[in-house]
């Protein structure tokens, strides 16, 4: 009876489980519950930014706020008491993330105008690719992230050719085109090589000259292959990448995706479960 009592987890236990954990029954529903808070907020935010619903439905939205913003607070209380070390996980991403999207609403009880602190609360959004550990999602989040980390140099290689590539098209158009024709710096120049390349096209600078118009439609034509090679790298990286669908989470050091039935971090060493 002794031993029983002894080796059943601790509440603190149980709440890192469930917090930070996406392997239980309980821990599931908090993301579930927890994701379903983060976009009705989002959508609160912008319902406000329109004044003809914020006229009419200011009282309910704002209402709806602060049990959204209670919520998160004691999500982000709870988070640092069921860590070992609270300072790790303040001073995170997340944990930064945390407190800027929560401190808003406490804010406008300071401030009268403080209205456009309100943009902060978006920051919420980000906190979805937390969420992305439940197990449905794991896997697929887990191999994009493996890929964009193993392709980083690629991309980096790729585009700082395209930067390059960019401001010699740039250097060669203000000298073909020059200030009468809207060049009027190499900057300038590079900044319409840069829209001309990704395709986008604003319009607000074109050739004139038909030498400058032919080098700009090959410009045009070579940036559909351009954007295609980062897709082509990431989703090569993608197919080789290995999928981890571990959620266990290290109370010590916050390391992720260690095995279920793993004791001991493989990062800190620290104790996972009781």
């Amino acid at each position: 009876m002794n031993s029983k009592v002894k080796n059943k987890p601790s509440l603190k236990h149980r709440l890192h489980e469930i917090i930070y954990e996406a392997d239980t029954r309980g821990g599931k529903l908090f993301d579930v519950i927890l994701l379903i808070a983060i976009l009705a907020s989002i959508l609160f935010v912008m319902l406000e930014s329109v004044q003809s619903i914020d006229e009419k439905y200011g009282s309910f939205l704002d209402v709806a706020e602060w049990v959204i913003t209670i919520l998160f607070s004691l999500e982000y209380v709870l988070r640092i008491v069921t860590v070992k070390k609270p300072w790790k996980y303040i001073f995170s991403f997340y944990g930064i993330i945390d407190l800027l999207s929560t401190i808003p609403k406490y804010v406008s009880l300071i401030l009268i105008d403080s209205h456009n602190l309100a943009v902060l609360r978006a920051l919420r959004l980000l906190r979805i690719f937390r969420i992305l550990k439940i197990t449905r999602y794991i896997g697929a989040s887990n191999r994009l992230l493996l890929a964009l980390r193993s392709s980083r140099a690629k991309i980096a290689v790729f585009l700082l050719f395209v930067l390059i590539l960019c401001i010699i098209l740039g250097t060669i158009m203000y000298m073909i085109e020059g200030a009468e024709n809207g060049f009027t710096s190499i900057p300038r120049s590079v900044y319409w090589a840069i829209v001309t390349l990704t395709t986008v096209g604003y319009g607000d600078i074109a050739p004139i000259t038909a030498l400058g118009q032919l080098i700009a439609s090959a410009i045009m034509i070579l940036g559909y292959a351009i954007i295609a090679i980062p897709t082509g790298i990431v989703g090569s990286e993608m197919m080789n990448a290995k999928i981890h669908t571990n959620t266990q989470s290290c109370p010590n050091c916050m390391r992720d995706s260690h095995q279920d039935d793993a004791i001991f971090c493989y990062h800190c060493g620290d104790k996972l479960n009781e």
